[in-house]
């Protein structure tokens, strides 16, 4: 089991930072994800918090010292693969904070990832700030923070998905001397480590990707509204077609359908 945590805070009010959490896919950060889904949503009538669940289709690269050890035929050509996440949130606007919880739904058995975040209103100062417009006023003294908690568990290596792999390597040592590689070591906790290693350097990239697609939303929220949003939402989900035409089907047949949700 591995863990990463990171914290840093948008220079955005609380009611800004949620909003851009619901409406940040797709963005320039993230045109890898295919489409996202409401599953439920409702309001604690106790507590007023608001509860959401949904369901993120994004397509992915399994990386290359991983699909070397996979059975072929788990991931297409040059590692592609597409994967469910599923996400979970609850907010109160009241306290001003927000929770949540992601999830891979495929390859569970290789590399189980789970993100937590809580975001939560800071208010640097309760002064006016006269010089200053009211809306930068307000951002000038209201900050949001994010804390992100993520656990990484593998299980690579005490299964059948691994097993003849392991037999086929074994076998083969028997006729050729031992090689220095990347999974020289084959025994499960070994593997186990640097599979949950490569999650961390990934995850890393993703959350420094995360940040940067929600400043764009947040600035597109700033000085067009939630139309400014849309507009670049759409621009940004003709651009992630482009040249692929699978995946342009998919979103093609998904949201001519008109069953889905927009944000």
């Amino acid at each position: 089991m591995k863990f990463y945590e990171s914290s840093f805070s948008y220079d955005y009010t609380f009611p800004a930072v949620t909003l851009a959490y619901f409406l940040r896919y797709p963005n320039p950060y993230s045109r890898h994800v295919l489409s996202s889904d409401v599953i439920d949503r409702y309001v604690d009538p106790e507590t007023q918090r608001l509860h959401t669940v949904r369901l993120h289709l994004k397509k992915s690269k399994v990386p290359a010292g991983i699909l070397k050890i996979l059975p072929g035929g788990l991931a297409g050509p040059g590692g592609s693969s597409q994967s469910y996440i599923l996400e979970k949130s609850t907010i109160d606007l009241k306290e001003g904070w927000m929770e949540t919880e992601s999830r891979n739904m495929e390859w569970t058995g290789i590399l189980s990832v789970v993100e937590r975040q809580t975001y939560q209103r800071q208010r640097l100062s309760d002064m006016p700030t006269p010089s200053l417009p009211a809306d930068d006023a307000q951002r000038s003294k209201e900050t949001t923070s994010c804390k992100t908690v993520v656990t990484f568990v593998s299980h690579l290596g005490q299964g059948k998905i691994f097993g003849h792999k392991k037999h086929e390597h074994a076998a083969a040592a028997e006729e050729e001397p031992p090689k220095q590689g990347f999974f020289a070591a084959l025994s499960t906790a070994g593997i186990q480590r640097t599979v949950e290693l490569i999650g961390v350097k990934r995850t890393k990239s993703a959350l420094v990707n995360g940040k940067e697609g929600m400043n764009v939303v947040l600035e597109r929220l700033r000085n067009g509204g939630i139309v400014g949003v849309l507009e670049g939402m759409r621009r940004d989900r003709m651009e992630g077609m482009g040249g692929e035409g699978h995946w342009k089907q998919v979103w093609l047949n998904r949201h001519d359908s008109g069953d889905h949700d927009k944000d």
